[in-house]
């Protein structure tokens, strides 16, 4: 792909008018690592959708560093690319309202603080999939569920939470604080979680952890301890990446689809670089619990 030519004694305005009017088929994505299995199923669905459309990908891993990430989209804004998508972002709702332009369109993937109805994105539904997996295990004849969630404030975090507090209040059943306890979206962490909750006195008898990684850690830490799954404990996870299927049992866990949402992302920044655009602006998918070997009846 080259840059066109531009005639002998044109004008800077008229070289500018024809660089807008250009187009380089390029769409930037920002993301916090590409070899997680999580980032790299919602990519996978970016890359087939830009294909289809045979437009190109220009990725920029952030590290989870706020200070990369803005340098990163300051480059692709006034680099080749035509618009951006933001995968996970670290800034913040203000920080994106004042980066919105016609002339640099960009779609927020799975966001994780709460955004303006301004910005274009694209999000599971957290909320709904947390009452499935708890109206699950409810349905079992669990009644002391306890949930290890991941860092506070994320709207992952928080919609999931909302959703296991109000499954608990529908099925009568008092909130015991000690049975909700705070993790990182990462395997160790959950296995440190899921061991504190292990020791109570009186231990749960079913976990719901709020995304795959920690669920694994509980299997880990129920296996260390003796504990049997399902027979001693229930555990379901949210997300559904292949690790789900490996582990054994398999595990029980709520299906966000992340590759759908890549595509999703990619239909909405097209839409947004027409001239004549209209559709929403902020869009969620359902979500869908994957039933496994992971839960069962409390003993």
């Amino acid at each position: 792909m080259t840059t066109p030519q531009v005639p002998k004694g044109q004008s800077a305005a008229d070289t500018a008018a024809m660089s807008r009017e250009w187009r380089t088929g390029l769409v930037g994505a920002l993301v916090p690592i590409v070899y997680d299995l999580y980032f790299s199923a919602i990519l996978s669905g970016v890359a087939e959708a830009l294909y289809e459309h045979e437009m190109g990908l220009v990725l920029s891993p952030t590290q989870h560093e706020h200070g990369r990430e803005v340098s990163l989209l300051d480059g692709l804004i006034h680099g080749a690319t035509e618009g951006a998508l933001i995968i996970l972002p670290e800034q913040s709702s203000e920080e994106l309202v004042r980066l919105l332009s016609d002339s640099f369109p960009f779609v927020v993937v799975d966001p994780l603080l709460t955004l303006d109805g301004r910005i274009p994105c694209v999000s599971a539904a957290h909320r709904s999939g947390a009452d499935q997996a708890m109206q699950h295990l409810l349905a079992l004849g669990h009644r002391r569920i306890a949930a290890i969630t991941g860092p506070p404030g994320w709207v992952a975090t928080e919609d999931r939470r909302s959703g296991y507090r109000a499954a608990l209040a529908g099925g009568g059943i008092e909130r015991d604080p000690a049975l909700e306890v705070e993790a990182d979206f990462q395997l160790e962490p959950g296995t440190l979680a899921a061991g504190s909750l292990l020791e109570l006195p009186k231990p749960p008898t079913a976990i719901f952890a709020f995304n795959d990684a920690i669920a694994i850690g509980a299997m880990r830490a129920a296996q260390e301890r003796g504990v049997r799954v399902p027979e001693d404990l229930s555990i379901v996870g949210f997300d559904d990446l292949k690790e789900a299927t490996v582990v054994s049992p398999g595990l029980t866990t709520v299906r966000q689809p992340l590759a759908e949402m890549g595509r999703t992302a990619v239909g909405l920044l097209l839409r947004l670089l027409e001239p004549r655009r209209s559709g929403p602006l902020q869009i969620e998918l359902p979500t869908r619990l994957v039933v496994r070997g992971s839960t069962g009846p409390p003993r």
